[in-house]
């Protein structure tokens, strides 16, 4: 079932528009960067004023760009639609109608999310770390501490916060598809998801809202940067999965309860 849904996504007009743009979004920080003068202190997104150091951080400049709206968004919109669009196409009847199953329709519909996801967080490193390579070359990769790494330990911490910054995701993706199972509307759950993981880093910026910022699902979003400090701080990187691990099994385990019990008829 989940190569099914992996075949029905690559041949949508949708996921190549979307792939062309996280290109896109990869190469412009680049393009900007080799294209203007240094400044003193250029600011912006994290990590974009170490690229000029080493082209290697143009690949996580890229993940974290996209991280607080457009993986979130891109979350939505497929977790979203895994019930709702099938139901409003008409065709969530005949699915339910294999042997498989509703719990293992659901799993492999969240599944594909994530395979999704991840795909689209490679490309865009990979994108970013070749624009970078070109624009900049390969110099060490300056750390938070005031050391450097090599390319091959760099690599290593680049593809560890990649990976940190999908399991991110986790979470969303489990709550969309709960979403999903309760409206026909695909639109409709992707507002509701994207608008949810907005609204936890907005009140995760509140500060007389402390209080419960270490229950919201966006608090150790950022927490990757801790693999660019000597030594590394791995704390708000453990508490950051675990969040995604109690989102994902509270809501993942919703949506096969309500699909399970849900009357089907579209």
């Amino acid at each position: 079932m989940v190569r099914v849904e992996l075949a029905k996504a690559i041949h949508r007009l949708r996921t190549w528009v979307l792939g062309s743009g996280l290109a896109a979004l990869a190469i412009l920080p680049v393009v900007v960067l080799a294209t203007s003068a240094p400044m003193s202190n250029e600011g912006g997104p994290p990590f974009f004023d170490l690229i000029r150091h080493s082209g290697l951080i143009a690949a996580l400049a890229a993940v974290a760009l996209i991280q607080p709206f457009f993986l979130p968004l891109g979350t939505g919109l497929l977790s979203g639609e895994a019930i709702a669009g099938e139901a409003s196409n008409g065709t969530l009847r005949y699915l339910v109608a294999r042997p498989a199953g509703r719990r293992r329709l659901i799993l492999a519909k969240y599944a594909a999310v994530m395979i999704q996801l991840a795909a689209a967080v490679g490309w865009i490193a990979v994108v970013g770390l070749i624009a970078g390579l070109i624009a900049f070359g390969s110099g060490p990769i300056p750390t938070l501490s005031g050391g450097t790494l090599a390319m091959g330990p760099g690599l290593v911490r680049i593809l560890l916060a990649g990976t940190y910054v999908w399991l991110g995701m986790a979470g969303v993706a489990a709550i969309g598809v709960l979403i999903s199972t309760l409206t026909e509307s695909g639109p409709g759950a992707t507002a509701a998801t994207v608008s949810i993981a907005i609204a936890s880093q907005v009140l995760d910026n509140l500060s007389s809202l402390r209080v419960i910022h270490p229950y919201l699902i966006s608090h150790r979003w950022l927490a990757f940067v801790d693999l660019f400090r000597e030594p590394v701080d791995w704390i708000g990187m453990r508490q950051g999965l675990l969040i995604d691990a109690v989102y994902t099994a509270i809501f993942l385990g919703a949506a096969v309860a309500v699909f399970s019990r849900k009357d089907v008829v579209s």
